[in-house]
Parts: C-alpha cells; sequence; structure tokens
C-alpha cells in the first residue's frame, strides 16, 4: 500500500512540474504577444489588405460585395481578416454559395469587422466585441494566443488610417436565422 502511495505522490508531483513549465512557456508567449507592437501602414484598411498577398482572396471579395467605400471611410474599424488559407479551408461549395449572393456576402464579411478598436491581445477572458453585421464575435487570449471566436489571431496587428487589421486562420459565419 504505501508503494502505491509513494508511486502516486510521484506521479503527482511529475504531473504538477510539468504544468507548472507549460505555465510559464505559456505566460512567456503571452507576454511577448501582448507587448508586441502594432505594425503601422501607411493608408486605409483596404489599401493595407491590397498590399498583402496573403489577402487577395478577401480583397476580391470585398470588392466583389461593394464595401471598397465603407472600409476605406474615416473611423477606428478592427477587420479580422481570413488569409488566403483561411478561405481555402472552406468547402468549395459554401464559398461559391456565399460570393454568388451578396447579401449573403456582406453579411459574411461585416462580421469580421467591429465599428472599433478591438485587441484579441488584451483580453484574458473572451469578452464580446459587435460586429458591423450586428451579431457579437466573442475575442480572447488563451493558450494558443489571441482568437477571434474559434479562429486564431496573429500576435502582430496592422494600425491604419482608419482601424486595425488582425490576420486570423479561419473564416467567421454569423448565425444565420
Amino acid at each position: 500500500m504505501k508503494r502505491h502511495v509513494r508511486q502516486f505522490a510521484l506521479l503527482a508531483g511529475l504531473t504538477l512540474a510539468a504544468a507548472g513549465a507549460q505555465a510559464s512557456v505559456n505566460y512567456a508567449n503571452y507576454l511577448k504577444c501582448r507587448h508586441t507592437q502594432l505594425a503601422t501602414f501607411d493608408g486605409t484598411l483596404v489599401e493595407a489588405a491590397i498590399a498583402t498577398p496573403e489577402l487577395s482572396t478577401l480583397v476580391s471579395l470585398v470588392k466583389a460585395a461593394g464595401l471598397v467605400d465603407a472600409l476605406s471611410a474615416p473611423g477606428q474599424l478592427t477587420v479580422f481578416a481570413p488569409t488566403n488559407s483561411a478561405f481555402g479551408k472552406v468547402p468549395a461549395p459554401l464559398l461559391g454559395l456565399i460570393g454568388g449572393d451578396t447579401a449573403l456576402l456582406t453579411q459574411v464579411l461585416t462580421y469580421h469587422v467591429t465599428p472599433e478598436t478591438t485587441d484579441p491581445r488584451r483580453n484574458l477572458i473572451a469578452t464580446q466585441a459587435k460586429t458591423l453585421q450586428g451579431q457579437t464575435v466573442y475575442v480572447g487570449y488563451d493558450k494558443d494566443g489571441p482568437s477571434v471566436n474559434q479562429s486564431t489571431a496573429a500576435c502582430k496587428g496592422v494600425k491604419t488610417s482608419n482601424g486595425t487589421v488582425w490576420l486570423i486562420d479561419s473564416v467567421l459565419l454569423p448565425q444565420f436565422k
């Protein structure tokens, strides 16, 4: 019996030590990400997206939806921008359906935009942020880094003349009724 108690105590101690080591690594990554300065781009959100090859799919969809003027207007918008690889994860029939319906496309794209500055690195507890589409997204920071809903956001955003762009690794889809 004593042997089993000692083995359990040893195993529990090793588990706690491993968890502590992992927590310190995550905490170091958290601090590094949280204190990363935003890059700056001398232009609008749309101009920054156009200048980023990894956002070419998003740019073409923004143009198709007629949102270029809205995303170029003065203000402090936040765009959670899915990369080309994020759009590649969406099944082709669904992407075709969304891209072929301007109203639906507008709903999906405006779900990626908040009307104020939203920094996913600043919320250790997921916080709701209202989108231009009208619904909310959950923005927070967890063990995997900054996130928006279930998407991982880049640690470094890009500050433009009318807002901030954060690259994300998946396309956000609003709830449809």
